[in-house]
């Protein structure tokens, strides 16, 4: 039987938008945090942070475990990622060709990320995961730039441990404050794609300019 306390945190609805992942957590558990993990991890636009959180968030009132909830976040986000690699090193390239312009990727830009890969995929790779956008389509062009898949396989493990920790952590230990803490979180987001965002910018700036200069 369950203490008072975790039977009646049982019962309480998760708060805010993460009330609206409960009938699939409840329905599905880890195969839900699986399914879209590792999905958007190749590219498909999915709520891989909102479902963590909420998953972390059950877990807390003694639904689901948090060792286990992390640990198929983490193996999914690392196999969904593989599958994006695969993709990218098959024919990737004249996929973001043909749809990278409803996420802004044009085949200028996609060859500047690419040369931009050769130099510093280990940081986009890690960085990378924690940018919503950055982390559908890195897997990808990572496969499209040629980065050895143990290289890859490697950065992207560090990344996603990184990345579940944090989320997960994040979900199961703020409890009903996890709202305030999830917006400064959303904060702390924005703020480190537009840092990530610039920090591009600024190589491929320098890059240009040092061609111009020789």
């Amino acid at each position: 039987m369950l203490p008072d306390w975790l039977a009646a945190a049982a019962t309480k609805p998760l708060p805010g938008v993460f009330h609206h992942f409960e009938g699939l957590l409840r329905g599905w558990g880890y195969a839900a945090v699986g399914g879209v993990l590792f999905g958007e991890n190749f590219g498909l636009p999915l709520p891989g942070e909102t479902i963590l959180v909420a998953a972390a968030l059950y877990a807390g009132t003694g639904r689901l475990n948090i060792w286990l909830v992390s640990l198929v976040a983490f193996c999914s986000s690392v196999a969904g990622a593989c599958v994006g690699y695969v993709i990218g090193d098959k024919g990737g390239r004249p996929l973001l060709e043909r749809y990278g312009k409803f996420v802004f990727v044009t085949p200028e830009r996609l060859d500047r990320l690419e040369r931009f890969f050769e130099r510093r995929g280990v940081w986009i790779v890690i960085i990378g995961r924690f940018v919503e956008g950055a982390r559908q389509v890195m897997s990808i062009v990572a496969g499209v730039s040629e980065m050895t898949f143990k290289r890859f396989l490697l950065f992207t493990t560090i990344g996603a441990a990184l990345w579940t920790v944090f989320w997960a952590g994040l979900g199961y230990f703020a409890g009903d404050h996890v709202e305030t803490i999830s917006h400064y979180g959303t904060y702390v987001a924005i703020a480190a794609a537009v840092l990530f965002v610039a920090w591009i910018g600024w190589h491929i700036w320098h890059r240009r300019n040092k061609k111009r200069s020789d």
